[in-house]
């Protein structure tokens, strides 16, 4: 089952095309990432998602069944621009939320003291959203967003403004969500975020659908020629084996550049019995670099 899909959606801004033809199915219970440079049409492609914009073309389903209103009270969306009330302390912005979202009314003083201790915002509670760090109203954007526990939660640039401690936290609240049955969907340009928590991610660039799929497949697909070696004996041996197109020093290991068409099974067949191998690992390609392959390509 999908949680969202999106069917040959296109959407133009006068004479620009800000999303081309994108086609993507979300799974329900994953992390997705949508990634991309800055202007590839993620956040437009979100918004639409959440009925702030309409596509021109295509379609857009989420959870397969249900009417739109009833399939929407399940989503929640933290834009990219923050927008909380200055004025209004930190417990009345969560209470006013949980009761904007649905959490009933019993339910909410609860709700509201879990995520404050959640979010380790309890000593900022009757603080007004005015005095809060940006890394603290990002939290307090964070936790409103999924107040109601939404079945979808769409992020826009969600780590944006957070130190190392609050980006451990964050992500550790997105991995639980995940783990009881959440989908949660999010925009980004930082390669590494994606890469330490999507299962599955949707590669966009001037609106359209460069590579999408489950990010160890993709990783998988996109291995490269080398490998690296972590040996005891004479490494001498290495420049010398047919199967070796160039050999590089790297830290505590050699880097094999392998030949076109070089097996590393053949290479580590080749090494035993001669030396003591301590690693024997083939190289796959970051996201980042995957990321800078295939965008660089696009925009050539």
């Amino acid at each position: 089952m999908y949680a969202l899909e999106l069917n040959n959606v296109c959407k133009s801004f006068g004479q620009v095309h800000a999303v081309e033809g994108l086609s993507v199915k979300v799974p329900v219970g994953s992390i997705y990432g949508f990634l991309g440079p800055n202007g590839a049409g993620k956040t437009t492609t979100l918004r639409m998602v959440v009925n702030i914009l309409r596509p021109d073309s295509g379609s857009i389903t989420l959870f397969e069944n249900g009417t739109e209103k009833q399939t929407r009270n399940h989503v929640g969306y933290m834009p990219e621009e923050r927008g909380l009330y200055r004025k209004m302390t930190v417990r009345k912005t969560l209470t006013y939320f949980a009761s904007l979202k649905g959490v009933p009314a019993n339910e909410i003083s609860r709700n509201v003291s879990q995520w404050l201790e959640r979010i380790e915002l309890g000593k900022w509670a009757d603080k007004k959203v005015e005095d809060l760090s940006r890394g603290m109203h990002q939290k307090l954007q964070f936790a409103v967003t999924v107040i109601n526990a939404p079945s979808l939660v769409i992020l826009d640039e969600p780590f944006a403004g957070l130190d190392p401690l609050n980006y451990e936290m964050m992500k550790n609240i997105i991995l639980e969500m995940r783990d009881a049955g959440k989908t949660i969907l999010f925009s980004t340009h930082i390669m590494h975020e994606a890469e330490t928590l999507c299962d599955s991610i949707l590669l966009i660039n001037k609106g359209k659908n460069i590579l999408d799929g489950r990010l160890s497949d993709i990783r998988s697909r996109n291995h490269s020629d080398s490998v690296l070696v972590e040996l005891d004996g004479d490494a001498g041996i290495l420049g010398t084996l047919p199967m070796a197109a160039g050999v590089r020093p790297r830290q505590n290991q050699m880097e094999i550049t392998l030949k076109q068409g070089g097996d590393p099974q053949e290479l580590l067949a080749a090494l035993a019995g001669k030396v003591r191998i301590r690693r024997f690992e083939i190289k796959t390609h970051s996201l980042h670099e995957i990321f800078i392959q295939l965008v660089g390509a696009d925009n050539a």
